[in-house]
């Protein structure tokens, strides 16, 4: 018997490559085929996701004939409800053996696992999700060690089926380490670190398969089935990039943008005052996402880069300018760390090169890494370095564990590498656009950002 695999991973909501991915995948498809996607397809930077709280991406997914997608971090990061609200809505199984509600209860849509039959081959899909630890916890989420749930979930179909296959949003490492250390996965699709595969890697009687992200490429993996032998046919990947797009996910797409910016588009407050933004120099939209997070996560400094933002907020707000002006599903984060790396944060900080950095890095939908900004403590500096900082009016202690409020980009040394030395962290389910959203809407907050923080010595003397 045959079967041919075709996968995507990591789409991050790409739609456009996604429309002539389409086109790719109905050339190769055939009556033995398993469509599945190992993740990360449904990124919350889209405007069309957020206006329809994920439904364009399970609209795109059945569209497309998919039989099955695992749970990426990235469809975690609206939160337990909004994936409970895409699983239930969705005719394509959500599959995560290792995900759960924060209570360790199932979520509602997601499964542990399929049983998928063509022409009489038995094909058993399961799929892991990233454990994110306290970030986890944070969105709504319990994860289990995906290594025992994996094969726990094996252990409990085994005899059941003929070929199984693991959908895995863990990374290419451990995709290793599965192969030889769990017997009877037949197929592994790989993704999380966007590794791109030209055929399939062996490891252990274990084929590996990953097609790179953004819908750059589609993977396609043949293969003939005798009983516990299994030959490849075909194995190789596909460029997108000269497809034509697919005309009814296009057509989804254009409704799906339109419906989201009449929801997203209406205005929720005027601005009295424009509240402008710079990557560079210390900006009031920026001190005021910091003073927000400071004030909601009751600690002693708030502390945020200003590449969070792409533009200052003009005449009104809506949903939808707030996901233009702060496309980053970033969320706020506490956690306790000692002066001496707040300082070389913020010293790193007076560089412009470093804040003109490219600032990628996990859940960074921006482009630089951006300026520091503070609440709750003063600089000054004579230019390029700091010359004394005070927090709460005293001297900034090198030694001393202040609690700070941030996102978890910078908690995880994103950008400045020396706040990665923190413990206690902390994180909320908000969005740090969420922070924009209702400190904007407070008055006495709107007149505090436009108070300076960091203050040159030269200005002092004059």
């Amino acid at each position: 018997m045959k079967i041919k695999i075709i996968h995507t991973n990591d789409l991050h909501s790409h739609f456009n490559n996604f429309a002539k991915a389409v086109t790719l995948i109905n050339q190769h498809k055939d009556d033995n085929t398993i469509l599945v996607d190992a993740g990360d397809f449904a990124d919350f930077k889209s405007i069309e996701l957020q206006g329809t709280r994920g439904l364009a991406a399970v609209e795109l997914l059945g569209a497309a004939g998919y039989d099955a997608l695992t749970v990426g971090n990235n469809e975690m990061f609206n939160g337990a409800e909004t994936l409970e609200h895409m699983a239930t809505q969705s005719s394509v199984p959500f599959i995560s053996n290792n995900l759960f509600k924060k209570d360790k209860k199932t979520i509602p849509g997601v499964h542990s696992s399929v049983l998928i039959t063509k022409n009489g081959l038995r094909i058993f899909v399961t799929g892991a999700s990233p454990d994110l630890g306290a970030f986890n916890e944070g969105l709504g989420f319990h994860g289990e060690n995906y290594i025992i749930a994996i094969a726990e979930e094996l252990e409990r179909h085994r005899g059941k089926y003929d070929l199984c296959i693991l959908l895995n949003h863990v990374g290419t490492l451990a995709d290793t380490e599965l192969a030889k250390e769990i017997s009877g996965i037949d197929v592994i699709v790989s993704s999380h670190d966007h590794v791109l595969y030209n055929e399939a890697q062996v490891v252990n009687d274990t084929f590996i398969i990953s097609a790179g992200n953004f819908g750059e490429h589609i993977g396609v993996l043949e293969l003939e089935i005798n009983g516990t032998h299994k030959t490849v046919l075909q194995s190789a990947v596909y460029c997108t990039k000269d497809s034509k797009p697919d005309e009814e996910i296009l057509s989804i797409l254009k409704r799906s943008k339109e419906t989201a910016i009449e929801i997203l588009g209406k205005p929720l407050y005027r601005i009295d005052e424009p509240i402008w933004h710079d990557v560079i120099g210390e900006n009031p939209i920026t001190n005021l996402i910091a003073d927000g997070l400071k004030d909601m996560l009751n600690t002693d400094i708030g502390l945020i880069n200003s590449g969070i933002v792409n533009a200052g907020i003009f005449s009104y707000l809506s949903n939808k300018k707030l996901i233009e002006i702060c496309p980053s599903p970033l969320n706020p984060t506490s956690f306790e760390i000692q002066g001496k790396y707040i300082m070389e944060a913020v010293q790193q900080s007076l560089d412009v090169q470093h804040c003109l950095q490219d600032g990628r890095g996990p859940g960074f939908r921006g482009k630089y890494v951006g300026r520091l900004h503070i609440s709750g403590a003063e600089v000054v500096f004579d230019g390029l370095n700091v010359v004394e900082m005070r927090i709460g009016g005293e001297l900034i202690d090198e030694e001393k564990w202040y609690s700070v409020a941030s996102s978890d980009y910078l908690h995880r040394g994103s950008g400045y590498p020396s706040l990665a030395n923190n413990r206690n962290e902390y994180y909320r389910p908000e969005e740090i656009k969420e922070i924009i959203k209702i400190y904007a809407d407070k008055t006495e907050f709107v007149r505090r950002a436009f108070d300076t923080r960091f203050i040159e010595l030269q200005k002092i003397k004059g």
